[in-house]
């Protein structure tokens, strides 16, 4: 009878630990889909967006300045801020398009 009881009791300790390691594995799970599969989707998103960039559109850069490309050389973009003020920013530093006004 006591060899049973010890057999019972180990069994419980082993199945303890199993849900011990359920735990950390289930954190992992909800992670991974809450956290780190979203900002994996809208980084590629952003970067399909940066690279079919064309002339004439409007943007916005990641520091909040609207302007319109009206170059794009590379990996510079030149933008037309206003009406004779251009900038050169990276590719990597736009946004997405500007909708407003």
């Amino acid at each position: 009878m006591l060899v049973i009881s010890q057999l019972l009791l180990q069994g419980q300790a082993a199945g303890g630990g199993m849900l011990g390691m359920l735990f950390p594995l289930l954190i992992i799970v909800v992670f991974y889909f809450f956290l780190i599969r979203p900002q994996v989707k809208r980084q590629k998103e952003v970067q399909k967006f940066q690279e079919n960039l064309r002339e004439g559109m409007e943007i916005v850069t990641n520091s909040g300045i609207i302007g319109r490309i009206t170059k794009i050389d590379g990996p510079v973009v030149r933008l037309m801020v206003d009406e004779k003020t251009f900038m050169r920013v990276v590719k990597s530093s736009i946004q997405g398009e500007y909708k407003g006004e």
